[in-house]
């Protein structure tokens, strides 16, 4: 099989800026558009932010949307690993989902009743749950490349880098939306909304062609040539969470997105409510350059310490964090915009140890599974553990949608309008839970057998793996 040579590994991380981006609206925006800090000055609700039985519409959609992903992610992976397509197991998948992924990304937002309802709640849950179909059907596949691509620790690390690097600059790029068509809005004087969406479909369109080019630019037979996988889908997921060492590692990765994902959704509200800032684009962007100075690191360091204790110490990291930022602006004697560039500093180092290093461990670990099995099922391996963070972020935005709503209250607008505004306590709870669920990934992850995952690749693989 032909050697992975740097260009394509770059080549192949331009692959995961496209999805990020397309992911990074969803989980940055999505809350904030339809679920507003504040109204008034153009800013409105397009759904009810009343709650049934403690959770929102919102919370219960995006749940719905991951039910939806219980079938799909190991359906789609069957699929993939049991191709025989002449393009390989992985490429044709990600050709053909890469449009209406992103196409369906905008119409999310896009619900056709300007203000609050029904049509709009229905709108938002058909398109959520075609958004989880069309990114389970790129990323799965896509993902399974790594270890494809992959053969050697050496090349699996950078790789893990390479796409860690990408996937924070796709995250930015996707944050920095609100900021793009809020100036648009100011600049021009054009309807809030329509700025929104022209900014979003901008971006989905860059997320389209960088999603394409690995998929035309990767000949992935080059690579593999292990036969299609001959098992029905439910056989090959059972088989996968056979694995043991997987099930701890499972267990711990849902547990901390679910706390990520509570503070990636929050984070504007965290910096215009509790630190009365509006700057939280200057805030991302500098954690961002911190979480890509440390990203070299912590590929330093994994040979050195491996893997399994840096991610111990990124999840004790950030429920440090977690715990900083829930007294963001109760510190009298730290201003409040130096106290966001510290919160910045905190969640930036662990950011990009969680980054790198779990991708590097379902490679190892699939790959471990695959010397002992005889049996290739790298896709179902990853599609597990997409469902595993797409199950977080589920939960996550049921937690953080009911939770908003605490602390909630309306004043009369000098129009006499009503407007909605908020004191923050449901952001801070919601910092604490963050900070309880990241202790908790850590106690388990303490159980995940590094050691014998890598002493099975080095037996099969002494040479590359020394």
């Amino acid at each position: 099989m032909k050697k992975v040579s740097t260009k394509i590994k770059w080549i192949f991380a331009i692959g995961q800026l496209g999805w990020s981006i397309l992911a990074g609206i969803i989980a940055n925006l999505l809350v904030n558009f339809y679920l507003p800090d504040s109204t008034g000055n153009g800013v409105i609700t397009f759904v009810t932010s009343a709650t049934f039985l403690g959770l929102t519409v919102i919370g219960l959609i995006t749940a719905s949307g991951r039910i939806v992903d219980a079938v799909t992610d190991p359906w789609i992976a069957g699929m993939s690993d049991n191709c025989s397509s002449k393009l390989g197991k992985r490429i044709p998948f990600m050709r053909y989902s890469a449009l209406p992924f992103a196409v369906v990304t905008v119409l999310i937002f896009c619900c056709p009743v300007r203000g609050e309802s029904v049509v709009n709640i229905i709108w938002l849950a058909v398109t959520l749950i075609l958004f989880y179909v069309f990114m389970t059907a790129y990323c799965t596949p896509y993902n399974a490349l790594i270890p494809v691509l992959g053969r050697n620790q050496k090349d699996r690390m950078d790789i893990s880098t390479y796409i860690s690097l990408t996937y924070i600059v796709g995250t930015g790029i996707a944050f920095s939306g609100k900021m793009v068509w809020e100036g648009l809005w100011a600049a021009t004087g054009w309807d809030y909304y329509l700025c929104a969406r022209l900014t979003l479909a901008v971006l989905a369109a860059i997320a389209f062609v960088c999603m394409i080019l690995p998929a035309f630019l990767i000949k992935e037979k080059d690579y593999d040539n292990t036969p299609p996988v001959k098992e029905n889908t439910f056989k090959s997921l059972k088989n996968t969470f056979a694995n043991k060492h997987f099930r701890v590692f499972v267990l711990s990765d849902i547990i901390y997105w679910i706390g990520i994902t509570i503070f990636n959704t929050g984070f504007i509200y965290y910096v215009e409510v509790l630190l009365e800032l509006n700057n939280y684009m200057v805030l991302f962007i500098f954690m961002t350059f911190i979480t890509f100075v440390c990203y070299p690191i912590v590929n330093v360091l994994s040979r050195k310490f491996g893997k399994k204790k840096l991610l111990v110490f990124g999840f004790g990291l950030f429920g440090f964090a977690f715990l900083v930022s829930a007294f963001a602006g109760k510190v009298a004697f730290i201003p409040n915009q130096i106290y966001g560039f510290i919160i910045c500093v905190l969640v930036g180092v662990p950011l990009s140890i969680l980054g790198v290093i779990p991708q590097a461990i379902v490679a190892d670990i699939a790959e471990s599974d695959n010397i002992e099995t005889g049996v290739n099922r790298d896709a179902m391996f990853y599609a597990a553990r997409t469902f595993a963070f797409k199950l977080g972020q589920s939960i996550a935005m049921i937690l953080f949608t009911s939770l908003a709503v605490i602390g909630q209250y309306t004043e009369v607008g000098p129009a006499g309008q009503t407007l909605i505004r908020n004191n923050g306590a449901g952001y801070r709870i919601s910092l604490v839970i963050a900070l309880i669920l990241c202790l908790i990934a850590m106690a388990v992850i303490i159980f995940y057998k590094e050691d014998k995952v890598m002493a099975i690749i080095k037996k099969a693989h002494p040479e590359e793996n020394a």
